[in-house]
């Protein structure tokens, strides 16, 4: 029982931590303090020990021997990689789920789609942005595909942060839309071709570091 609730404290640890580090609450390469930490969420060092696996395992923190953790860095690589991982997985998914996709949940997709049209600012963007891909996906009733496609959801949503931290436009999606329109008519095939196209969609952007000076990086937005 007591095992039990390390666990479910250690999880909402590393969900609070992951939300910052997604958000660019905590930087890059910045120390995770256990001490702190613990005192801040008033749990034992158990639970913040685990919470920091766990972030570790979402590639959101990186353990250093007899230095403890630090939150991860990304480079284009990374960013690359997790597009082409998403691409791949969530065109997967999509086809298993598409047998099981009513009516009512394509309605659901269709609102977060607009919501995320209407969208002022980045992170009410990017939660409309989840919020349709989940919808989308979650019939495929494959917990493990699910449970990396949000992990690499939250890769994606860090690198997006980084790229519009200085300002955000209005956007409407046009694959989503025409997603939608496939499913509707049955065309499973080419909703997951535009699915893929679309996830892989890399735009570059200039991201102002902590110290004022820019870099080029690549943002997934999708």
């Amino acid at each position: 029982m007591a095992r039990e609730k390390d666990d479910t404290i250690a999880s909402r640890i590393s969900r609070v931590l992951a939300e910052r580090i997604i958000r660019g609450e905590l930087a890059p390469d910045s120390r995770l303090r256990q001490d702190h930490l613990a005192e801040e969420f008033g749990a034992s060092h158990v639970p913040v020990r685990e919470a920091f696996r766990l972030l570790e395992a979402q590639g959101l923190a990186i353990s250093e021997p007899r230095r403890g953790f630090r939150v991860a860095s990304f480079d284009l690589k990374e960013v690359r990689e997790v597009a082409e991982m998403r691409a791949a997985l969530e065109s997967l998914a999509l086809k298993h789920a598409a047998p099981h996709l009513t009516a009512s949940i394509l309605d659901a997709a269709e609102e977060a789609a607009r919501q995320g049209d209407a969208a002022s600012e980045v992170h009410s963007w990017e939660e409309a942005n989840r919020s349709f891909h989940r919808l989308i996906l979650a019939p495929c009733t494959m917990p493990r595909l699910l449970a990396t496609i949000d992990d690499l959801h939250a890769a994606s949503a860090r690198f997006l942060f980084s790229a519009w931290q200085s300002g955000w436009e209005k956007r409407t999606d046009h694959d989503h839309r025409a997603i939608l329109s496939a499913l509707r008519k049955g065309r499973t095939d080419e909703a997951a071709a535009i699915l893929q196209k679309h996830v892989q969609w890399i735009g570059k952007a200039a991201v102002r570091t902590p110290s004022g000076a820019t870099r080029e990086a690549f943002a997934i937005v999708g």
